[in-house]
């Protein structure tokens, strides 16, 4: 122990060496021999050998993790830009059909263009704009029923 009291003898009080981390045995019955070294030594070797992999494994779960978060606002950011894409091209299309039965090229293509993009813009702020939490009396969902017409 570490008590200033000078056990073995050479003037070092209280003093601990690497060879003996805890300045006595586990029973307090004075220094640690070769033997109880061993012992802490193949111990210590254990919980190195347990923490390395507990280590390893908490990795590769934070890895297998992050790399999904990555992919979810990958795939986020892709259904947005194309869904604003697609507006934009769907009315280039409807205005430059339109322009191309009626002969008017470049009017109805420039009008149709821009109320694609208005669309565009449109879907992509109902896609990112919260989701209304349901009231207290608001009646459940219906489930929707095919209709045949």
């Amino acid at each position: 122990m570490t008590t200033g009291d000078d056990q073995s003898g050479s003037g070092e009080t209280g003093r601990r060496t690497s060879a003996d981390p805890q300045g006595a045995s586990p029973h307090g019955a004075g220094p640690q021999g070769a033997g109880d070294t061993a012992a802490w030594d193949a111990r210590r070797g254990e919980l190195d050998r347990r923490l390395a992999a507990h280590q390893a494994r908490r990795a590769a779960e934070e890895g297998t993790r992050h790399r999904s978060a990555n992919a979810q606002g990958m795939a986020e950011g892709l259904k947005l830009a194309s869904e604003f894409v697609a507006g934009i091209v769907v009315g280039a299309a409807i205005g430059y059909g339109i322009d191309r039965l009626a002969g008017t090229m470049p009017l109805f293509l420039v009008f149709f263009l821009m109320i694609g993009f208005a669309a565009g813009v449109r879907n992509v702020l109902r896609s990112v704009a919260p989701k209304p939490a349901p009231s207290a009396d608001a009646p459940p969902p219906r489930p929707r029923e095919d209709r045949e017409s």
